[in-house]
């Protein structure tokens, strides 16, 4: 049996245009091919938490908040497609146009916050998905959670593609005042045509740089992950994008190498194949290379940068034009000294509190 649907051309503003089955669901539905292109719907989702927490040691944070699963942006490489199985839903179409939303984020994060044995960490948002894609304009879930944490003094990072940061600036910069915040904003391309193919609906190249200078001028540090890095489509431009993070203001950098977990290797492969058929051949070679032979390598340490001569040579670039710019590769490290735990219903107000 036949487990992608393909439409006959990828509909207008979005990333693909196949529609793997899940990877748990036994039935395939194939929808008939004179269906017209697919909408974004939202649906409500009451979740039971709200923090998530990880112990990897890829990853400067440990633990995330994410009002959103699915992201309309619909970048083709996107990492966190193949969550969507986990609602039997395709990791494809459905993954950018099937959004789902937490309406009671804010509350269940103000419960948490109270617990009596939270113990507070920053808080990283963007690790998923984006939380300033476009519903976010509408349900302004993200800003109502910074509220909360803004609220209790509690430091947030946060990473984005969306200009839509710069309108809580009034929330950040007070936080960033006292090293309570930071954003990180995901530039992969300053190749306007290459991120509309790959980042349909996220903002483009140059919107980016400016949000950055905005958030940058406010006295927020600011930083750019270049990301995702791939071999012989974008690689050239790494250093091109610090340069340009760091004129709009980025005080850290860091890169990511493309990752293909699960379905992503498939979509990703066939996008190419559509997109750039010259260079598939090319790029999935040079991924080969740095991933030990295979596409992709999930194992801790080398998921992010790949091993090999062709890694080893992508990490010294990084190093020498970050040094150059004077980009710092870590993130300083957020104050959590200035955390106020919230008041539990119908308790007494401290009297030093």
């Amino acid at each position: 049996m036949n487990t992608q649907t393909k439409h006959p051309k990828r509909p207008p503003g979005r990333g693909t245009n196949h529609n793997p089955k899940p990877r748990f669901n036994r039935f395939e539905f194939v929808p008939a091919t004179t269906e017209p292109p697919p909408k974004t719907t939202l649906t409500q989702e009451n979740a039971r938490t709200i923090i998530t927490t990880n112990d990897s040691p890829d990853v400067p944070f440990d633990q995330s908040i994410n009002p959103y699963r699915g992201c309309e942006h619909g970048c083709t490489y996107c990492f966190a497609r193949p969550t969507h199985a986990y609602l039997d839903l395709s990791s494809g179409l459905d993954f950018e146009t099937r959004i789902l939303f937490k309406p009671n984020a804010p509350e269940l994060l103000r419960r948490a916050l109270a617990k009596k044995n939270y113990r507070c960490r920053p808080i990283a948002m963007g690790t998923n998905t984006d939380p300033y894609q476009p519903a976010e304009k509408m349900l302004k879930l993200t800003r109502q959670i910074i509220e909360v944490l803004a609220e209790h003094r509690h430091p947030v990072s946060i990473v984005t593609k969306s200009t839509l940061v710069t309108r809580d600036i009034d929330l950040l910069k007070p936080l960033a005042r006292d090293n309570m915040a930071s954003v990180l904003f995901s530039i992969t391309t300053l190749d306007r045509d290459l991120a509309r193919r790959m980042e349909p609906r996220a903002a483009t190249p140059t919107r980016r740089l400016e949000a950055m200078a905005t958030i940058s001028d406010a006295g927020i540090p600011t930083g750019v992950l270049a990301s995702p890095i791939i071999p012989g489509l974008n690689d050239d431009e790494l250093e091109r994008i610090l340069e340009a993070a760091a004129a709009a203001g980025a005080r850290t950098g860091a890169y990511l190498l493309l990752r293909l977990p699960n379905e992503v290797e498939q979509l990703f492969t066939a996008w190419l194949r559509e997109n750039y058929p010259a260079k598939t051949d090319k790029v999935l070679n040079r991924l080969r290379e740095m991933r030990g032979g295979r596409l992709n390598d999930p194992r801790f340490e080398a998921r992010h940068s790949g091993r090999g001569t062709h890694a080893d040579l992508l990490r010294r670039r990084f190093e020498l034009a970050a040094r150059r710019l004077d980009l710092d590769f870590e993130r300083p490290e957020l104050d959590c000294s200035h955390f106020r735990v919230p008041g539990r219903p119908g308790a007494q107000r401290s009297l030093f509190g």
